[in-house]
């Protein structure tokens, strides 16, 4: 409807035109001695209309000329900026691939691009580090710079802890966590990195503290964080070493589930026994008996010479109604009953041992007792199987 509209007023205009120049007698005349020139009116205007037309042309035209060198460079860096956000798109997807060198390369292409060099030098650093170069991954982290004000800077502190965690830097690395954590916290993964670099340091207290974070966010697994925890709390355990009163405040500030794991309560256990603080340890095992029942613990319990022995054969014998068939339980029972000169339940004790399972440690300690009763063949015949029982162990060790 209204290019109909238009086209009417269009024609209804030249129709107008045609006669307002029909009935039009004007003329110019332009006088410039010698020379006279006489023109229609009609004429001058269409003149003067048609110049101007064309001069419009012409001046366009030489803008448009003009302005030729602006546009093709406008031009060259429309195509640069889209090429080099290609590359780093390539770049960031040839990393997650595994693709380092040809990430690397990309990345450099969008460096020297000037688009995106930021993200392009942390890309090549991270490519470099996963290519084993060492020299070209500190090179593209100088060229990547430390600046306050940079917008890359949380990602650049954590992929500068995680490339010094994995070449075991592990005092850089936590620098740059802990410079990660005054700026914005730690999250999730950086907790898991601060966890491999701490381990790494061996700073076992602020492994434990970092995996109670951890699993108080189910960011682990219960089997993960037990293997870990126990790992933790043995290198505790050693770093504490003969120190009788750091021992006994470490293992009263351990949560109760975690001090009767028998795995920890018979490092724990040791450690006391070792010591010498006898009563404490046999403690720490029959907590950790009550709550599940563990042979190599029971083994532990016989260990320590001093204490007190004749509450320990009591509490052992207690055991032995929901243990009747337990090789080491009698063995424990035989050796703090030979300890304490009861001579013939040791002896009782051990043979029932070795009628449930013969193991090495109860020949000998049956071999002991018989010579101290003086009773020399019956020792050595205990002494030969215990050595034939030390030859089968060590051709099971070589196969």
């Amino acid at each position: 409807m209204r290019v109909l509209l238009w086209l009417i007023a269009l024609a209804a205009l030249a129709v107008g035109l045609s006669l307002a120049a029909r009935y039009n007698a004007g003329y110019v005349l332009f006088v410039l001695p010698p020379w006279r020139v006489e023109l229609s009116l009609n004429l001058l205007v269409l003149l003067t209309l048609g110049g101007f037309f064309l001069l419009h042309l012409l001046l366009r035209g030489a803008a448009a000329v003009l302005a030729m060198p602006a546009q093709v460079a406008a031009f060259r860096a429309d195509r640069l900026h889209a090429k080099s956000q290609m590359a780093i798109q390539d770049a960031g997807r040839l990393l997650l691939e595994g693709r380092f060198g040809h990430a690397l390369k990309r990345a450099e292409m969008a460096y020297r691009a000037g688009q995106s060099s930021a993200m392009a030098t942390l890309i090549a650093q991270v490519a470099a580090h996963n290519m084993g170069d060492r020299q070209k991954s500190e090179h593209w982290r100088e060229l990547g710079g430390d600046r306050a004000d940079d917008p890359l800077r949380m990602a650049r502190l954590m992929v500068d802890a995680t490339v010094a965690a994995e070449s075991r830097d592990f005092l850089r690395a936590r620098a740059a966590l802990q410079a990660l954590e005054r700026e914005k916290g730690r999250h999730i993964a950086a907790l898991r990195l601060s966890l491999k670099v701490e381990q790494g340091l061996g700073n076992w207290r602020e492994v434990l503290h970092l995996l109670r974070q951890l699993e108080k966010h189910h960011a682990m697994t219960p089997t993960q964080a037990a293997a870990l925890r126990l790992r933790a709390h043995r290198g505790n355990l050693r770093a504490l070493g003969d120190d009788r009163d750091g021992l006994g405040q470490y293992l009263a500030r351990m949560p109760e589930e975690e001090r009767r794991d028998p795995r920890l309560a018979l490092d724990a256990a040791r450690r006391l026994i070792a010591i010498g603080d006898c009563s404490e340890a046999a403690r720490l095992i029959e907590d950790a008996l009550a709550e599940q029942w563990d042979s190599a613990l029971v083994s532990a319990y016989g260990e320590c010479e001093g204490g007190d022995v004749l509450r320990r054969i009591s509490h052992a014998e207690k055991w032995l109604p929901s243990q009747p068939r337990d090789a080491q339980l009698l063995l424990t029972l035989g050796r703090l009953c030979r300890r304490q000169q009861l001579w013939g339940k040791a002896q009782s004790y051990l043979e029932a041992s070795l009628s449930v399972r013969p193991l090495l440690e109860t020949h000998l300690e049956l071999a002991q007792l018989l010579d101290y009763l003086e009773r020399p063949e019956e020792a050595n015949s205990h002494y030969r199987a215990a050595a034939a029982l030390k030859v089968a162990e060590n051709q099971i060790a070589i196969q």
